[in-house]
């Protein structure tokens, strides 16, 4: 199954479109002035959902959730308000004034929050040396599976772009292979694959700790950053900036 809640609210028709990969970020950013979807942590399965949304029936379009660490100086908890967001066939920016919305409401929490660029993959980054490798080639300060999907769909519909992702596995960090894989197709972990895993020593004990410490971490930034964003994500209606400007 498929995650997709519309939770519009006082928004009426156009909410910001809030595209995840795990169930869990789907339910942190849901709200007023917010639809959600998500595909499970597949890249594939989000073109198809995001595509299956004619006409997209949104204002602007946020990749928000967590997202793994490519500069070394980022820890679990940290916040990169993507500048952009990289891939092996180039690189689409964000909308500057979102940007600057975004991360102007986002400074007064209490975490570390970046401007830079995302990587966008699609498989999963696991190792530090893989990770390395990838930053040494975008300078990407981090990397997830769905922001380079929502803004090739932002781009495609005209609708300004923005991100906001929260590091759990720091560049130092390996990623255990077998629990990068354990996600049901709704997002949610599957909690037998991961027992599986253990029983086939394919995942160790201690891996599962560090993961669980660093996305403790992770989430609870991730929480402070939805209740700072609030209504809409804290994306700004592009037509009352421009207004004010003139």
């Amino acid at each position: 199954m498929i995650v997709v809640e519309d939770t519009a609210g006082p928004s009426g028709p156009h909410p910001v479109l809030a595209v995840t990969g795990l169930a869990r970020e789907a339910r942190l950013a849901a709200g007023p002035g917010v639809a959600t979807v998500g595909a499970g942590g597949n890249p594939a399965r989000l073109r198809e959902v995001l595509g299956a949304r004619t006409p997209p029936g949104c204002r602007a379009v946020m990749s928000i959730g967590i997202a793994g660490g490519l500069d070394p100086a980022l820890v679990p908890g940290d916040v990169v308000v993507a500048s952009g967001v990289v891939t092996a066939g180039g690189r689409r920016g964000a909308h500057p004034d979102v940007v600057a919305a975004l991360a102007h409401r986002l400074a007064d929490g209490p975490f570390r929050v970046v401007r830079a660029d995302l990587a966008g993959v699609d498989a999963a980054v696991l190792s530090p040396h893989a990770k390395a490798a990838l930053h040494a080639a975008t300078g990407a300060a981090a990397v997830d599976m769905e922001s380079h999907v929502a803004a090739a769909f932002a781009d495609g519909h005209g609708l300004p772009f923005c991100a906001v992702r929260v590091v759990c596995d720091p560049a130092d960090r390996a990623l255990p292979a077998a629990i990068a894989k354990a996600l049901k197709p709704n997002g949610e972990p599957d909690l037998l694959a991961v027992l599986s895993a253990l029983a086939r020593r394919s995942a160790k004990v201690g891996g599962l700790v560090r993961l669980a410490r660093d996305s403790s971490a992770a989430f609870a930034s991730l929480g402070r950053c939805r209740a700072l964003l609030g209504f809409g994500l804290g994306v700004p209606d592009l037509g009352e900036l421009l207004r004010d400007v003139a």
